[in-house]
C-alpha cells in the first residue's frame, strides 16, 4: 500500500490538532455555578499534552479547566492523562524482563 504524501499528512495532524483544541479547558461555558465534572476532566486529561503544545503558541488555550468540580474534575483529569498517555508502570514491567535470560540451554 502506497503511504499518503507528506503534505496530506502534516495536514490531516493539523486538522486532528484543531478538533481536539476545539474542545480544550478554558471553555466560557463552564462558569462557578456550573463547573466541568469528571468526564469533562477525562478528555482534558486525554488532550493535555496537545493542548499544552497549542497553549504556548495561542492566548486563551490552557492545559486545565479552571471552573471545575473539585476533586472529581481532578479526579478524571488524572485517570485521562494517564491512560492516554501512559502511567508509566508497564516501563519497569519491560526493563525487568529485558535483563532476565531466556531459559534455553546455548551454553
Amino acid at each position: 500500500m502506497v503511504s499518503p504524501p507528506r503534505a496530506s499528512r502534516v495536514a490531516l495532524a493539523v486538522a486532528v490538532s484543531i478538533v481536539l483544541v476545539g474542545c480544550a479547558a478554558g471553555d466560557p461555558r463552564f462558569t462557578a455555578e456550573a463547573p466541568a465534572g469528571f468526564w469533562v476532566g477525562l478528555w482534558h486529561g486525554a488532550i493535555s499534552f496537545v493542548t499544552l503544545v497549542v497553549g504556548l503558541f495561542q492566548e486563551g488555550v490552557e492545559v486545565y479547566e479552571r471552573n471545575n468540580a473539585g476533586g472529581w474534575y481532578d479526579f478524571g483529569f488524572l485517570m485521562g492523562a494517564t491512560s492516554v498517555w501512559g502511567g508509566g508502570s508497564s516501563a519497569g514491567y519491560h526493563r525487568s524482563r529485558r535483563g532476565k535470560r531466556s531459559p534455553r540451554s546455548d551454553a
